[in-house]
């Protein structure tokens, strides 16, 4: 694939769709992308134009060049000379790149050009040579059409997120100041989205009020809908002491309430988008007709949709409900899959068993956010593993706020937003900057200090999990909540998410001794290097160097240092404890990483198929490893 050349692009099938570029001489044609650092769609498109290239830096191995602070990325496929040049302000171990300007088009005998996210997409394609697998999604023209989108949702975020004329606080303002939650405030901070995946903001089938209303990024809120369910229809568990049916009544609105407990039938929360889409569906419509099932409409309070879009929270609420979602956002569409379903139930009986109150023990600021029931329609016999009707949905205890913190997700704290003065800075900065005006220390110290406690609260309890358990955490920075003290440092973690569990095959019999019966339903057993795999990558990769490529990008210190740090805390977590993780991260050159691009050129979906062949997986240069072993 990296040697790859092909026919000049007029010749070319690949390259024909790809709209001429922008030249300083066409008077007709708009700015170029990033002309104007204050216009909304131009600092999207520059955003996604470094997602891009950083993506492609990472995934594809064909290497680039700087030249005089200048980045030059060739492209053999559209001819021998030509390539991608953009001024290089920050180039970062981690993979955090950024670019100090628009990104051109080189080609022998022609001006530069400026290019679009969206013609920069068409061209990485190109070189990829894109083809679906499995027939799957539709290679180039999805991958551009999704950058498209994702450009057009991020520029609206930005407009209405960024202070102007207008923006003050107030009723539906989208304006920086927030709310006081900030739990709330963090999952609402990814405006941008994903730095090293080429749609993170892509949303395609929601038009511009359902934009409004289910968009964490908008500070968006939005009334439950509600179906009510003939009993025999309805398939629940639950590991408390009221079932999940209980559990969701409670937040019904009154109207829905009445009307399921005058007629017997069971009370299902789905999320508006999904109640509308899901009526279409073929065996769901059939279930409508002979009236099993009821459409009850809106009603009781506003949640809040979260960073992953579909679940939802409200402030003070003892639950937040994960919703079925029928819009492919990231990688996947996000419907609850019943094997998720059970997986998280799973877990938390098996934490019951005693294993929780030893990892208290052990590390008694961290613990997983437990999934302990559910309720969806369909018997698991005719639902199988997969999302069936396209309404279950899982019950979350909602443990936030936690006394005396505050809670963020590190994906949100990390993540560059729009602030009072118009440009974008992330919470993570302001924290570290605002200490080190306190405390009179240097900024990297401070920020070396903030990861070094980052590193014992809320990664020496994940690394205690898999060593002690067999148990590994999918723990990207999305999945990851920090609890940040008085101070501003990391007091603890909490980590989310059923879908993200894996357990080592080298344990089955130990954890299976623990919880008869586990992973019969859930499919959560994997061989250990599919483990190690996936654990290397959210945990190593997306997680810490993730962290540390943002503290770089940011400008609060030199990630060789920060990564000194990092393999100080690895060589110790090897030595004193029982994971692999920490040795493997050390003394291994090359690490595979999940390829976000060339995920989405292969139109594959992340939720379907073998844990193995889900996503597509390569070799990269491992920036931990330091040559020789710690």
């Amino acid at each position: 694939m990296h040697d790859r050349t092909g026919p000049s692009p007029e010749a070319s099938p690949t390259h024909a769709a790809v709209p001429r570029p922008r030249r300083a001489g066409d008077a007709a044609a708009p700015p170029g992308p990033g002309h104007d650092p204050h216009d909304p769609h131009d600092r999207a498109d520059a955003a996604a134009a470094e997602n891009l290239l950083r993506c492609w830096l990472r995934e594809s191995g064909a290497g680039a060049a700087t030249d005089g602070g200048r980045l030059r990325v060739p492209l053999p496929a559209l001819g021998p000379d030509a390539e991608l040049r953009a001024p290089l302000a920050y180039r970062s171990a981690a993979g955090h790149h950024r670019l100090g300007g628009p990104v051109l088009l080189a080609l022998p005998g022609r001006d530069e050009a400026a290019v679009t996210a969206a013609e920069i997409a068409a061209l990485l394609a190109g070189e990829a040579g894109a083809v679906p697998r499995n027939g799957a999604g539709e290679g180039e023209d999805d991958l551009v059409a999704r950058v498209v989108d994702s450009v057009s949702r991020t520029a609206a975020f930005l407009a209405a997120r960024t202070p102007g004329p207008g923006t003050g606080p107030g009723p539906g303002s989208a304006a920086p100041e927030g709310s006081a939650d900030p739990f709330l405030d963090a999952e609402q901070a990814l405006v941008l989205g994903h730095p090293l995946h080429p749609t993170p903001k892509s949303r395609q089938g929601l038009d511009d009020a359902e934009l409004r209303a289910y968009s964490p990024e908008l500070r968006g809120s939005f009334a439950l809908h509600w179906i009510a369910a003939a009993p025999e229809l309805v398939a629940q568990d639950s590991a408390l002491d009221r079932s999940a049916a209980e559990l969701v009544a409670e937040h019904a609105g009154a109207g829905q309430a009445a009307a399921a407990r005058a007629e017997g039938l069971v009370l299902v929360p789905v999320h508006p988008r999904q109640a509308r889409e899901a009526a279409h569906r073929p065996g769901t419509r059939e279930l409508f007709a002979r009236g099993l099932l009821r459409d009850l409409g809106a009603g009781g309070p506003a949640w809040h949709p979260t960073s992953s879009v579909r679940t939802v929270y409200r402030g003070g609420a003892s639950v937040m409900l994960k919703l079925s979602l029928s819009v492919r956002i990231t990688n996947s569409r996000r419907e609850n899959l019943r094997k998720e379903l059970h997986r998280g139930i799973e877990v938390h009986r098996l934490l019951e068993t005693g294993l929780g109150a030893q990892w208290q023990d052990a590390h008694p600021g961290f613990g997983i956010v437990r999934d302990p029931a559910w309720l969806g329609i369909g018997p698991d016999a005719e639902v199988g593993s997969g999302a069936g009707h396209g309404l279950d949905v899982m019950i979350r205890q909602n443990p936030f706020p936690v006394d005396g913190v505050d809670a963020a997700c590190v994906a949100g704290l990390t993540a560059p937003r729009p602030v009072a003065d118009g440009t974008l800075r992330s919470g993570l900065e302001e924290l570290v900057r605002e200490r080190a005006a306190r405390t009179g220390d240097p900024v990297a110290d401070t920020a070396a200090a903030w990861l070094r406690r980052y590193l014992d609260r809320v990664v020496a309890p994940v690394l205690w999990l898999d060593g002690e358990a067999g148990i590994a955490l999918e723990a990207h920075q999305q999945n990851t909540v920090v609890l940040l003290d008085e101070d501003g440092l990391p007091a603890g973690g909490r980590y989310r998410d059923n879908q993200g569990f894996y357990y080592r095959e080298s344990r089955r019999a130990e954890l299976t001794g623990r919880l008869p019966g586990l992973s019969a339903t859930s499919d959560t057993f994997v061989p250990d290097p599919v483990a190690d795999e996936r654990f290397a990558y959210y945990l190593g990769l997306n997680n810490i160097c993730g962290l540390i490529g943002a503290l770089g990008a940011q400008g609060l210190a030199p990630e060789a240092e920060l990564l000194g740090v990092l393999r100080g805390f690895l060589a110790e977590a090897a030595r004193t404890g029982a994971s692999t993780l920490p040795r493997l991260l050390l003394d291994t050159p090359r690490l595979r990483c999940k390829a976000n691009l060339l995920t989405r050129l292969h139109g594959m979906d992340e939720l379907v198929g073998p844990v193995e062949t889900q996503s597509v997986y390569v070799p990269i240069d491992n920036p931990i490893h330091a040559g020789e072993p710690a």
